[in-house]
């Protein structure tokens, strides 16, 4: 199989990323201005409904057959076999979603209210279950990934603003945030024969892929609930006002964070085929540059979008939606701590097999973000759930690196990494100053965020460079040569 470079996925990867976050991106401004505080409500409730069954569905498939699938990707006849085991569990595990969600619209009379979305965003399970999307990550094909999601996108954005047009329109935005999202997933179960012919089996020995598997499905369910259960319970214990606030706060969370994890996502099969092949040697090596890269990102992503979260929030959604602020700089002190928990969960621990321990971490910070979000939401409403974020990030971290420390504290305290913290942070105040000056200097909303971003990215490289942190020098180095080849 030809050998595919990270730098290169890492790039399409985020182009891909930063694609299926413009959707969101170009249309909430519109979408959160015409539906209104009430109609954001309901579909992002329904979409926190359908998010768990999504979530039965996908077992723990995903991340299990890229770490496996990873070490068989050279031989067809065994990915073959493997890819259609696979799937015929992830085709039974779509039949029980559907089974589960029509049993739940029955019992509670409460979805009532919320059924022609929740069965609009409830298209999403099939789709994504034949989309067979890691397939392509097993492989490491983020070009067809990146063109398909390109044609989509487009079309979906010109659907929206045809058909959404009134606050009563908000079905119609759902549907076509499926249609963006997983509309090309029979394309893809096409496509995915150039790799291996995916197919339904019936007689392979099941207990092989279901004991990883059903880990991995629980540490998802307790992920989910501490990514989730901010937006359920605040609309089960407040009213979808409070729910279309918090909305704003954590899209853009989630809009940076996706932005930043660009380079992780690629780099997972990767380790994992390093790691299952005992290349030790090379796997550190990337594990080490992949920390140092992300801390450098995640400490001033979280620092420039807690200085401009007033500026981001008016340019999204509008005045109306102002009280999002504090929501969301309590969530910008998460990036860092809920990036590193990334690593160590999906670079280090499931690599090596240790998926009862992602479990453990991942059902301590849900039960901790559940009781935070429990006991402080009737009294701090969006803040709480916020805030209750943050310290699931933080638990998760500390779990994670308790279980991996024998595998990667040679990573995590040396000295190469504590520069990268040290020189990233003296660079961050740089951008605090850059965002305050800018602040006093500008009238104008637009153009001072657009100072304060571009002058804040030149400061923190020029801060990086003054005190010679490798990583920043390797980068500027490489775009040199670059601009050198194009010129």
């Amino acid at each position: 199989m030809k050998k595919r470079s990270i730098k290169l996925n890492a790039i399409l990867n985020g182009f891909r990323s930063i694609l299926n976050i413009l959707f969101p991106v170009i249309t909430f401004p519109y979408v959160s201005r015409i539906l209104s505080v009430k109609g954001i409500g309901i579909y992002n409730f329904s979409s926190s409904i359908v998010s768990y069954f999504l979530l039965i569905a996908a077992l723990g498939i995903n991340t299990y057959a890229i770490r496996e699938g990873a070490k068989l990707r050279e031989e067809k006849s065994k990915i073959t076999q493997f890819a259609s085991q696979i799937f015929t569990i992830n085709i039974w595990s779509t039949g029980i979603a559907y089974i589960l969600l029509a049993i739940c619209l029955i019992l509670f009379s409460r979805l009532h209210n919320y059924l022609s979305c929740i069965l609009i965003f409830s298209l999403q399970i099939f789709f994504t279950t034949i989309g067979t999307e890691w397939i392509y990550q097993i492989y490491e094909d983020y070009s067809y990934i990146t063109i398909r999601s390109i044609v989509f996108q487009i079309i979906s954005l010109i659907l929206l603003f045809i058909f959404v047009r009134s606050p009563q329109d908000y079905l119609k935005y759902a549907a076509i945030t499926v249609f963006s999202t997983v509309g090309s997933n029979v394309l893809n179960f096409i496509h995915a024969r150039q790799y291996c012919h995916i197919h339904l089996v019936w007689r392979f020995n099941w207990k092989v892929h279901l004991g990883p598997i059903i880990i991995l499905f629980f540490a998802s369910v307790a992920n989910m609930i501490y990514v989730n259960s901010d937006i359920t319970l605040l609309g089960l214990m407040k009213n979808n006002y409070v729910v279309g606030i918090y909305s704003v706060s954590s899209k853009v969370y989630q809009i940076v964070k996706t932005l930043i994890s660009a380079i992780l996502i690629v780099t997972v099969p990767r380790l994992a085929m390093l790691f299952g092949k005992q290349r030790m040697k090379e796997y550190k090596s990337i594990l080490v540059k992949l920390s140092n890269v992300l801390v450098l990102l995640a400490l001033p992503a979280s620092t420039g979008l807690f200085m401009l979260a007033r500026e981001v929030v008016l340019i999204i959604s509008g005045s109306k939606y102002l009280r999002a602020v504090n929501s969301l700089q309590i969530l910008c002190f998460a990036y860092i701590f809920s990036i590193l928990a990334w690593i160590l969960s999906d670079c280090v621990l499931i690599p090596a097999k240790r998926e009862k321990c992602v479990l453990r971490s991942m059902s301590e910070s849900a039960i901790l973000n559940v009781v935070i979000n429990l006991a402080l939401i009737p009294f701090w409403n969006e803040d709480a759930a916020a805030f209750s974020t943050v310290l699931a990030e933080v638990c998760m971290f500390i779990v994670n690196y308790h279980y991996a420390k024998d595998l990667v504290k040679d990573v995590f305290t040396s000295k190469t990494l504590l520069h990268t913290f040290i020189s990233s942070i003296i660079g961050c105040i740089g951008i605090i100053l850059v965002c305050v000056l800018c602040n006093y200097s500008f009238q104008s909303l637009i153009i001072r965020t657009i100072f304060s971003v571009v002058l804040s990215i030149i400061m923190y490289g020029a801060i990086l460079i003054l005190l010679k942190n490798e990583f920043a020098i390797s980068m500027l180095n490489r775009a040199k040569m670059i601009l050198k080849d194009k010129l």
